[in-house]
């Protein structure tokens, strides 16, 4: 009989011994607030129709204890840990809660992922991605490194979602948007806005959605491209310049150079009676505004 050798039959028992699984339940207000920490692993949460707050998965060896606790509407959820440098403190939790719930989430290295929650949601992380569904009220997802995906179903709210190394991504979400990338792309497609304002450093605008009449859109980029494409009628005061590319206007309006020493172009026009703004700015990188 082959023999299994003991240094694999070793990371074999450590495996299964250190890998706690925690399964608790506690009563829960049916719009309450859901505060979440859990320094590393992961963190998914979705909402459902009970009014319980229920938490699986498990903790890494070196956690202390999970906290699950409520002090009237508001519910607390902590992986809590020692003090000092630990590498086995990797916790993976899925945590079901009421569907109305506000939720206020805080991680170090962790991955976010929520579904199905209608309140409000704070999401913030240093090193992971996140990943939140949207169906109105207010919602703020932060990462310094990782990826940020939010789909909405057209519901209005107040959406904000910045990174500093990684892609933006924004799908039906209407209302007042504000998406911010230090390096990475901001992608926002359909939804229809007041107002939405597009920032990045290095990388690529790209806004394929509706300006509602009297909506004001500012789009700026340092080493990127931009892309517009409105979707539905178009009534705004509109502005371009890129410092150093080409601006494509399907509008019919042509860019002008600024100055006969400096290679940048300006275009300025009005479109459809000018209730609205949009203010659209590249220094490396081409524009391009049209139509659908």
């Amino acid at each position: 009989m082959k023999r299994i050798p003991l240094t694999i039959l070793s990371c074999l028992i450590t495996t299964t011994v250190y890998a706690e699984a925690v399964d608790k339940t506690i009563d829960a207000s049916p719009d309450g607030q859901v505060e979440i920490s859990n320094i590393a692993g992961s963190i998914v949460v979705e909402g459902w129709s009970r009014d319980v707050v229920q938490v699986t998965g498990t903790l890494g060896k070196d956690v202390e204890e999970l906290i699950l606790e409520r002090d009237g509407d508001d519910i607390v959820i902590k992986v809590k840990v020692p003090k000092g440098n630990s590498r086995s403190i990797g916790s993976d939790l899925r945590i079901s809660v009421p569907q109305e719930s506000s939720i206020d989430i805080g991680a170090v290295s962790a991955d976010i992922d929520v579904s199905n929650v209608r309140g409000d949601q704070e999401l913030q992380t240093v090193s992971g991605n996140v990943e939140a569904e949207f169906s109105g009220g207010a919602l703020s997802a932060e990462s310094v490194s990782g990826a940020i995906v939010i789909e909405g179903n057209n519901s209005d709210g107040e959406v904000s979602a910045s990174t500093v190394s990684g892609n933006v991504a924004v799908f039906r979400v209407s209302g007042e948007l504000n998406a911010e990338a230090v390096n990475g792309d901001v992608v926002v497609d359909e939804g229809s806005f007041d107002r939405a304002n597009l920032e990045a450093i290095s990388g690529d605008l790209r806004f394929e959605a509706e300006l509602r009449k009297g909506g004001k859109l500012q789009l700026e980029t340092v080493n990127g491209d931009i892309d517009v494409d409105f979707v539905g009628d178009v009534s705004a005061e509109i502005d371009i310049d890129t410092f150093n590319g080409n601006i494509r206007n399907c509008f019919g309006p042509k860019p002008f150079r600024a100055s006969k020493y400096v290679p940048s172009l300006e275009l300025s026009f009005e479109e459809g009676g000018a209730a609205g703004s949009v203010a659209i700015s590249a220094v490396n990188g081409n524009v391009s505004l049209c139509k659908k």
